[in-house]
């Protein structure tokens, strides 16, 4: 099986419960493929660099996955026909990378910060 880096983003006017929704769903095909899912990562809502379809942010989903080609191919497929998904892009990859993703790393190092500033 081939490793892969698969990257969603999807319509602004969803809520968050329903792009996590979407990548259960994911998640489930690859699965019943005889694939693996080893992180998905919810990026949450954010700005887009240009409009998509009057769209100025979406919600962004990081997946590495462990699947045939054919379950991959599958999953494109099916996204391509959700009216609720923007863009998404697969790439091939050597090895998965199963540490926090550089946007949800600084995202918890502000967190720290803010935490470490007293309050008055």
């Amino acid at each position: 099986m081939a490793l892969y880096e698969h990257v969603v983003i999807s319509r602004q006017d969803i809520s968050p419960q329903q792009a996590e929704a979407l990548n259960d769903t994911l998640k489930q095909l690859i699965e019943e493929g005889g694939g693996t899912v080893a992180k998905i990562e919810y990026w949450g809502l954010r700005n887009l660099t240009y409009r998509i379809n009057k769209n100025r942010k979406g919600h962004y989903s990081l997946l590495a996955i462990d699947a045939p080609s054919d379950i991959v191919k599958e999953m494109e497929r099916q996204l391509s026909i959700n009216e609720d998904v923007l863009r998404y892009m697969t790439v091939r990859v050597d090895e998965l990378d199963l540490e926090l993703s550089p946007i949800l790393a600084r995202r918890d190092r502000d967190r720290e910060r803010r935490d470490d500033v007293p309050q008055f």
